[in-house]
């Protein structure tokens, strides 16, 4: 990969999560975690998030609902400010999770609506 993906990875990072989800990220990276950070910006936001045929939009619907069903609520919080940058209503958010409930489990689904309204609070400054 390239420092083009780099760079996009980390435009893309700021953009949904702001500068603590992209620089503090990585300027708090140590020798041991540097790689992880190096990858998840180059692979992830710089190459996967950029591929053809499905939006910002879609793609955070699909990971919140990705993490909700792995039981993830940390990375659901993350992903929920994410989602809302790219677009995503508080009410889809909302039917992403009603939706795990179903094909997650309650347990999985109960979590990540605790996450998703500590992340939607943190929003509103609440």
């Amino acid at each position: 990969m390239t420092d083009m993906e780099f760079a996009r990875g980390l435009a893309l990072r700021r953009q949904m999560f702001g500068p603590g989800g992209a620089e503090e990220q990585i300027e708090a990276a140590t020798d041991f975690t540097r790689p992880l950070q190096d990858l998840v910006t180059r692979a992830c936001f710089g190459e996967l998030w950029h591929r053809p045929h499905l939006d910002l939009k879609l793609r955070s619907m699909l990971t919140v609902a990705m993490l909700a069903a792995l039981g993830k609520p940390n990375q659901v919080k993350v992903h929920v400010r994410g989602a809302l940058a790219n677009g995503v209503s508080r009410e889809e958010i909302r039917e992403i999770l009603m939706h795990a409930v179903t094909y997650a489990g309650l347990p999985a689904a109960v979590d990540s609506f605790a996450a998703a309204a500590e992340a939607l609070a943190e929003v509103d400054g609440v």
